[in-house]
């Protein structure tokens, strides 16, 4: 049998154990969050400039070398929009598996959700 001393030891080092574990616990903050995805958002607008900005000057440059004028410009602004999407897409995967959250088969979500409803 337990003593109430000994009850009242076990109280008292499970209240340690609790204040260790929410020292050592990192806090959330919430303003820290949107800061990242500010972050990421001005990343890929910027990546999105960008490519559409070396699109016009190879473009732009192009033409002007071989007398062409419209010609290299738009399919170089194209080519630069295309790179700079593609590069969009792969910061949004790169930061999505970073935050560990990956993007389930729909078909995989509905069938769960099926399986659900139908335990009840």
């Amino acid at each position: 049998m337990v003593t109430d001393a000994e009850q009242e030891r076990l109280r008292a080092l499970e209240k340690r154990i609790e204040q260790a574990k929410d020292a050592i616990a990192p806090k959330r903050n919430p303003r820290a969050d949107s800061h990242n995805q500010a972050q990421l958002a001005w990343r890929m607008v910027i990546e999105l400039v960008a490519g559409l900005m070396i699109g016009f000057g190879i473009g732009y440059g192009l033409d002007t070398l071989f007398g062409t004028k419209p010609i290299f410009l738009v399919l170089f602004i194209l080519a630069g929009f295309a790179a700079g999407v593609k590069t969009m897409l792969r910061s949004a995967k790169e930061m999505q598996e970073k935050s560990g959250t990956s993007v389930a088969d729909p078909q995989t979500k509905a069938t769960a959700v099926a399986e659900d409803e139908e335990e009840d």
